[in-house]
């Protein structure tokens, strides 16, 4: 009957139990098939209705046993030819009944039962042999009546039977027990016919990534339990594919519902696939009843930290410590075709994220796009525009930078291969000491550039909330969201958050003092870049002192760097006219910060009169930064141009 090609184990052992059925309905009723089957009840087919039923005469023996004669010895070879067929064939449903651990009767209900859902002929010949054009499925009582008593029957779809664990089985709209019919779920049957989309049921963006390696001949019986922790996605999954090796992974999110539970679980059995769950907190009650339902199933619980042993299913768990999670030189190369990594320290997920959205040509130039949007409204970012050369500084400051740069660079060389531990982790904590503006934000965006990384400059007033536990809350997402990609956190005026605790007094420094503490624990947990600045260094607590790698003290520059600074402050292309350098930088005993906003100011006023940056303009904007500063303007800092002073021109 199979239009579809050569006629397969599963259809000729399913077409011969339809044909025998068939048989003795016809024999048995004594009409033949007619429109309207099932519609009503004729009186001629009252006699052998009674006749049907159980405790009476029954159909006429003589009638009967010829057919089952006929049909025993090709039936019982069909079945014989089934179960070699399932143990060894590469088909498709050969391979879900092995992977499902159907039993004989099982496999030989879903053989009907797919082999009735691919034919329209077997579901006319159905629908005769159960009398009803409503019914072109197999229900209850014709499995029961099809298979006999020594069968199991209606029994292989029964709540718990695998054939429904295995979400193979599907039924239609609910009816009488005798009356239900039972169809194959429509991956199966796609599966079958060659078709092999993933489930449209499946939770968004799961994935089914192929085995890696060989099973090992000696492979451990049976479906494995494996609980994964630590690192990253990516190389908690690498660990699960180590362990169970050669075996498909169906990587998702925890499903959300009984359409998702489904699907993932059928969608592994068709592929002969491990679920990954990639979870976020201990499973619930309901998701631990699910994985606990599918025990032919391999399944591994997938997480950041260490999950309550109270909350996962009840099977036996292999855990697995995950440590190490940066990408080294390997997946550099497998990823990009280069052992070079470009100083670049990212995780295997991300490393795997950046190839698969920018492609592995781009991924050097697309790493600050990882902490693009997770930080948005807690901190600006700063792309690095200025180097080594824009920053005048002593050379003992300018040595303790490069050593910041050197600290970031070779943790890998240091904590890594030379085996120092990390303790408390492999971050590095920077502090800049000195007064507003003597270079301590340029010197982190040098030192960025450095480094090839962006810098977030944390915004305190969005970071620091009133409420009770909102603090904490945004420092979590700033960590989090620093830790996702590679970048220097800059936190200014860091004596707001990273103060002496205070004696408690009130319910205020109770909670003020909560935070410094998390934020303490944080900052030993972070394994990037955190540099935090402040004008007065005695108001850090010495906690974060003690944690501090690396401390660069700033203070105002000396005549020689200030006259550098007057020298960089004014770029090639600006109209620049008789500036006395020496002058500024003798007379102006001023920070940086200072010196570029007057130089700006005489930018701006000379751009609004359609003049060049004079000295007579550079001295009116100095004054103004005076004023600004709350700084007398004297005839000794002037001199000669006192007078342009006064005048106010």
């Amino acid at each position: 009957m199979h239009y579809y090609g050569m006629v397969t184990p599963w259809e000729r052992y399913a077409d011969l139990v339809l044909q025998r059925e068939a048989a003795l309905c016809r024999v048995v009723s004594g009409v033949p098939p007619r429109d309207f089957a099932g519609m009503y009840v004729a009186d001629e087919e009252l006699d052998a209705l009674l006749r049907g039923l159980p405790g009476l005469d029954g159909p006429e023996a003589e009638a009967v046993a010829p057919i089952r004669r006929a049909f025993a010895p090709v039936v019982a070879l069909a079945r014989k030819q089934l179960a070699a067929w399932a143990m060894r064939s590469n088909d498709p449903l050969a391979r879900i009944a092995r992977n499902a651990d159907l039993t004989r009767g099982d496999l030989e209900v879903l053989a009907l039962l797919t082999a009735v859902e691919v034919d329209p002929r077997r579901q006319r010949l159905v629908a005769y042999v159960q009398d009803s054009v409503q019914l072109p499925r197999l229900t209850h009582a014709s499995l029961a009546r099809l298979l006999g008593p020594d069968h199991p029957g209606a029994r292989a779809v029964a709540p718990g039977s695998p054939l429904r664990t295995a979400e193979l089985v599907v039924a239609d709209a609910p009816a009488p027990w005798a009356v239900q019919m039972w169809g194959v779920a429509a991956r199966v049957v796609w599966s079958v016919l060659g078709a092999d989309s993933p489930d449209p049921g499946l939770p968004p963006r799961a994935r089914l990534l192929p085995g890696a390696g060989k099973p090992p001949r000696s492979a451990r019986a049976g479906p494995r339990a494996v609980l994964v922790h630590g690192a990253d996605p990516e190389s908690r999954r690498r660990a699960v594919a180590a362990e169970l090796p050669g075996i498909p992974l169906l990587v998702s999110a925890v499903p959300s519902d009984d359409v998702q539970w489904s699907a993932v679980v059928r969608e592994a059995v068709v592929n002969g696939a491990a679920v990954v769950l990639e979870v976020t907190a201990p499973p619930d009650a309901a998701a631990a009843a699910r994985i606990e339902a599918v025990p032919t199933v391999s399944v591994a619980l997938s997480s950041r930290r260490e999950l309550p042993l109270e909350s996962l299913p009840e099977r036996r768990w292999r855990e697995l410590d995950v440590l190490d999670g940066e990408a080294g030189p390997q997946d550099w190369l497998a990823a990009t075709g280069s052992l070079d990594d470009d100083g670049q320290r990212l995780t295997r997920e991300q490393l795997r994220l950046l190839t698969t959205i920018a492609g592995p040509d781009a991924v050097h130039s697309t790493v600050r796009r990882l902490a693009g949007g997770h930080l948005d409204g807690l901190a600006l970012r700063v792309r690095p525009r200025r180097g080594w050369g824009d920053l005048v500084l002593p050379d003992p400051q300018q040595g303790q930078l490069h050593e910041l740069a050197a600290r970031y660079r070779q943790r890998r060389t240091v904590f890594g291969d030379w085996g120092f531990p990390a303790v408390p982790s492999a971050g590095v904590v920077a502090l800049f000491a000195g007064p507003s503006g003597t270079g301590k934000t340029l010197a982190a965006e040098v030192v960025a550039g450095e480094l090839g990384l962006d810098v977030y400059k944390v915004d305190l007033s969005a970071v620091v909330s009133k409420y009770i536990g909102e603090t904490e809350k945004n420092l979590e997402r700033i960590f989090a969201a620093a830790g996702a990609g590679d970048v220097v956190l800059f936190f200014d005026e860091a004596d707001a958050l990273f103060g002496r605790r205070s004696e408690v007094s009130s319910a205020h420094d109770r909670y003020a003092n909560i935070e410094v503490a998390y934020l303490l624990q944080r900052l030993e947990t972070f394994d990037g870049l955190v540099v935090m600045a402040t004008n007065l260094q005695r108001n850090i607590d010495d906690a974060f002192l003690r944690r501090i790698g690396v401390a660069v003290t700033f203070t105002a520059p000396d005549d020689e760097q200030r006259r550098r600074i007057w020298g960089l402050v004014f770029p090639p292309e600006a109209p620049v006219e008789d500036l006395d350098l020496d002058f500024l930088a003798r007379q102006f005993k001023v920070t940086g910060g200072v010196i570029r906003g007057a130089a700006l100011g005489a930018a701006f006023t000379a751009a609004d009169e359609g003049g060049a940056i004079t000295m007579e303009r550079v001295v009116m904007a100095m004054q103004r930064e005076f004023v600004k500063l709350g700084h007398l303007s004297t005839p000794v800092e002037f001199e000669r141009y006192f007078d342009v002073v006064r005048s106010g021109r």
